[in-house]
């Protein structure tokens, strides 16, 4: 059993660059919405973009940004518009921790991970968001990984990412027991435009695997 055993899953929709994809996340019941900030993305946003989308969030709906190895300056201009920072890269826990705002750090589970040293390594961070591993890729590769290899003991919260969609996040959920869950492609119809009925639906699979997992 998890550490942290969650009543509810939260969930994380990320890779917005529409208005309308922010309304219909909100809609759909999203926790956390994800905005894109690494220029080898689909679905990047810049810096003016970001600004028009994060003034579209509502109160109690966190806005995330996630970053790849950018400059101090660059994260510092964009964490005005964000209420959390998820970093993929190489970023070092002092790194991570030195721009005032709550931060999560996102593994990417490569063989010989070590999920416990990571976890005492970014004691800072709010949660590890895990993710599949592809060589060059740092996230958003729309591919599962095997989460029997997510110890049960882990002490921090854990977000799981990586090829999740309609069809196989209730498993994930009653196997995992995460924090949240975090999908961008799944519930997509094309690669940075969401799919409302997608996303209401994954919601709803969300709900419904919480209601059975808790009896």
């Amino acid at each position: 059993m998890r550490l942290i055993q969650p009543v509810r899953t939260r969930i994380k929709f990320c890779g917005l660059t529409r208005e309308q994809d922010v309304t219909d996340a909100v809609a759909a019941g999203a926790d956390a919405l994800g905005f894109v900030l690494w220029p080898g993305s689909r679905r990047h946003v810049d810096e003016e973009r970001l600004a028009a989308l994060a003034a579209c969030v509502p109160a109690f709906v966190t806005r995330v940004g996630l970053f790849v190895d950018a400059s101090p300056e660059f994260v510092i201009r964009a964490s005005r518009h964000l209420d959390l920072l998820q970093f993929h890269g190489e970023e070092s826990p002092a790194y991570c921790a030195g721009f005032e705002r709550p931060w999560i750090r996102a593994l990417r589970m490569r063989d010989g991970i070590d999920l416990h040293g990571a976890a005492e390594a970014y004691a800072g961070a709010q949660a590890l968001l895990l993710d599949a591993y592809r060589p060059g890729v740092p996230g958003g590769t729309g591919e599962t990984f095997d989460w029997s290899r997510i110890p049960a003991s882990l002490t921090k919260p854990v977000i799981l990412a990586g090829g999740l969609s309609l069809g196989n996040v209730a498993d994930a959920i009653e196997r995992v027991h995460p924090f949240a869950v975090d999908v961008s492609g799944g519930v997509e119809a094309e690669p940075g435009c969401k799919d409302s009925r997608l996303l209401s639906a994954f919601a709803t699979a969300v709900t419904q695997a919480d209601r059975k997992r808790l009896g």
